[in-house]
């Protein structure tokens, strides 16, 4: 039996991660620097724990104007520092709880820049390693950051229900339209080809080879909670588990 496991973003202050708590088995929460606060991780944390959910830290650019959508030009060691100090700031939060940090999933364009930069993605993983080499790291298959990453073990591809994809699997850009998919039975069908035949169509209308670990519907997408209930509830006619 085939087993999908679901993530999404959360504590970005969206509202709706009450509602998506119950159908997702990761969560990787907003540290400050696009979105959130100290007291939105500390009740995110405490929502995902109560769900069962597995904690992630969420870091991005410092850059809350532009919800960490922007890339950013810093210093590596600046990059590192504030990785660090974004990812500790969740972690603070998760071991008083009693929980233990699971993940780590960069944001938005800090996500994007280490599928192609190779110094962004030392930065990032530098910062990683630097609080624990155990947690896992959530990325996209063939990104640099996963090359870097020696213990493949600790690497979680992702694949995308409701985003878009060019034809170099690189994720269609917001400023273009349908980037973003709300459709319920478009979304499906997206990762339905996804789940059972490793192909994703392109915007351009590609069908293309791609490998996943986990399923990420984006917390701050109006249609969130639907999505997932959608699926949700599809997937388990097909006699998919869902962990």
């Amino acid at each position: 039996m085939k087993e999908i496991i679901f993530n999404a973003d959360v504590g970005e202050g969206a509202g709706f991660d009450a509602q998506i708590m119950p159908f997702i088995s990761w969560c990787n929460i907003a540290c400050g620097s696009h979105a959130g606060d100290k007291e939105e991780i500390k009740k995110t944390v405490w929502l995902a724990s109560a769900h069962k959910v597995k904690i992630g830290a969420h870091p991005s650019y410092p850059d809350r104007e532009n919800f960490g959508r922007v890339k950013m030009t810093l210093a590596y060691d600046d990059l590192v520092k504030t990785i660090i100090t974004q990812i500790e700031e969740v972690k603070f939060y998760v071991d008083k709880k009693g929980e233990k940090l699971h993940h780590v999933k960069p944001h938005g364009a800090l996500y994007n820049e280490v599928v192609k930069n190779e110094e962004i993605a030392s930065a990032v993983l530098e910062a990683i390693n630097n609080i624990d080499k155990s947690l896992f790291i959530i990325t996209s298959k063939n990104s640099k950051l996963s090359y870097l990453v020696k213990d493949k073990i600790r690497l979680k591809f992702e694949i995308f229900a409701d985003r878009n994809y060019n034809n170099d699997l690189t994720l269609v850009s917001r400023l273009e339209n349908e980037a973003v998919l709300t459709d319920l039975r478009q979304v499906f069908e997206h990762v339905k080809r996804m789940v059972f035949e490793n192909k994703v169509r392109t915007k351009k209308g590609e069908e293309l080879s791609i490998f996943f670990d986990t399923i990420c519907v984006h917390g701050d997408n109006p249609k969130s909670v639907e999505i997932l209930e959608y699926l949700h509830h599809e997937f388990l006619k097909l006699n998919l588990k869902i962990t």
